[in-house]
């Protein structure tokens, strides 16, 4: 039986296309035993891969993750333009769309579409599609579309560090791109169908990885259910998140003024050394003598650790 104490970490799922993020948050609850659990990105239903969920203490370093960038791999398929932006939306328009006017242009080439889909690696404004889970006035855009209301979403900048493509086999296109967070591969689809003038949509989806999570440590849905709280045993522990965050180990009275989110000084560090110049301004992991994560803390100009996240 898993202590209650042992619950805390993250826990790797791979998604199966069909269910909600929150669906899956629902279960690992269920398994779990236990309510405090949270997501660190929403996957849409049809997308697989990917999603770590924050468990116990470790939901107060979600923060930690938000901006991490993400790993897909995707299948567009062109010719089809959806109001979702992906295959399970309502066709509105493309030039393999039946019952709808077809488009003049001759389908694009392969060189084209090589091209083309190239020219998104940067940084660059993208409009979110419109069936999203950003808000306009306060209310989700996926909820104002399903009451057929007219949604104008903002551009967002994002940036793709990489993406290349894996197949083109007709009218589908396989690729594997790194983007930052806050980027929908739903977009790109529709606006690379967009630049070729014969639309698109986003056919599949799976997030190879999130931030430091990937694919290696995952827990199936099937395991999550069938298992039950024994998955608490494929959590990532505490200890070793945000391992790429500087670190200071502290005293037992630096550790019990970390505790209380007390700032800590230099005689709170074992080496008795200030925090180095390259952490002025940044985040720092407090550990303990045993290695024991205790917090986050911001260091500053006045040469202090102020604890952000204090964990114990």
């Amino acid at each position: 039986m898993t202590e209650p104490w042992a619950l805390d970490g993250v826990l790797v799922v791979d998604k199966p296309p069909g269910p909600t993020s929150h669906d899956i948050v629902a279960a690992a609850r269920r398994a779990l035993g236990t309510r405090k659990i949270g997501h660190l990105g929403t996957l849409d239903p049809m997308a697989s891969g990917v999603l770590p969920l924050v468990v116990g203490r470790a939901t107060r370093l979600a923060s930690l993750f938000a901006d991490a960038d993400k790993q897909y791999k995707a299948t567009i398929r062109l010719g089809v333009v959806t109001d979702s932006y992906d295959i399970t939306g309502t066709v509105v328009g493309g030039s393999e769309a039946d019952g709808v006017e077809r488009s003049p242009a001759a389908p694009p080439t392969r060189d084209e579409i090589r091209r083309t889909i190239e020219g998104f690696v940067g940084s660059h404004p993208q409009r979110p599609p419109p069936v999203s889970a950003k808000k306009v006035g306060g209310v989700r855009a996926y909820e104002l579309a399903r009451r057929n209301a007219p949604v104008e979403l903002a551009p967002v900048i994002v940036t793709v560090d990489t993406l290349s493509v894996l197949a083109i086999e007709g009218m589908r296109v396989g690729c594997r791109l790194v983007c930052s967070s806050g980027f929908y591969v739903r977009s790109l689809a529709h606006d690379l169908g967009q630049r070729l003038g014969c639309g698109g949509c986003l056919e599949t989806l799976r997030r190879e990885r999130h931030g430091p999570f990937d694919l290696q440590n995952v827990v199936t849905l099937a395991e999550l259910v069938e298992r039950g709280v024994s998955t608490a045993s494929r959590l990532l522990p505490m200890d070793g998140l945000a391992p790429d965050l500087p670190s200071v180990v502290v005293t037992a009275a630096g550790a019990r003024r970390a505790r209380h989110g007390n700032s800590l000084g230099q005689a709170d560090v074992t080496s008795g050394a200030e925090p180095p110049p390259a952490m002025i301004g940044g985040r720092v992991r407090v550990l303990d003598e045993g290695g024991r994560l205790l917090a986050i803390a911001e260091s500053r100009a006045d040469r202090l650790l102020h604890p952000k996240i204090v964990l114990v």
